[in-house]
């Protein structure tokens, strides 16, 4: 069976920065491969269309650019906030505000999303609210594990149930 739309797929690979020798950002090696359905925009555009007519056993090495990836880094999204913002109850908790953390924020429209406290002053906040992976070209080295049809009910929550899928 060949990987094409509305199939579960399940591969194991290693993701590193720029090319097969860069930095490691990720393996599944040694953890369930991850499963998902292709086609319905899980993933990464451009690493779906790369795996598009494989089959299980097939290897794969192929980069993503920064642009077609998580986006080239924008100097915009980093945005200075007062500080005060974060308290609770006058205060703000210990170790919230340390560079690095991803906060869970919410707009004034109620919508989530996380950013990156990226600089601390005595009033002021940066939160960085780029991808921690924008502006980093993308390398994948691996292999298809398996390929079958998605079921009617992973179709309808959108997820892959089971083994590397969604356990409900």
């Amino acid at each position: 069976m060949v990987i094409e739309p509305n199939k579960v797929v399940s591969v194991h690979y290693t993701l590193t920065e720029g090319t097969a020798d860069g930095q490691l950002v990720e393996s599944t090696n040694g953890s369930e491969p991850l499963a998902f359905i292709y086609g319905i925009g899980m993933m990464i555009p451009d690493f779906e269309k790369q795996l598009n007519g494989m089959k299980a056993g097939d290897e794969f090495a192929f980069g993503i650019p920064a642009a077609q990836a998580y986006g080239e880094y924008d100097d915009t999204a980093l945005v200075e906030v007062p500080k005060n913002m974060f308290e609770v109850d006058g205060k703000i908790p210990d170790g919230l505000l340390e560079v690095g953390n991803m906060l869970p924020l919410t707009d004034q429209q109620g919508n989530h999303f996380q950013g990156m406290v990226a600089w601390v002053g005595l009033d002021k906040v940066k939160i960085d609210f780029n991808h921690p992976m924008a502006g980093v070209d993308l390398f994948f080295t691996g292999h298809v594990e398996g390929v079958r049809e998605a079921d009617p009910v992973e179709l309808e929550h959108g997820h892959v149930h089971g083994a590397g899928g969604h356990h409900h």
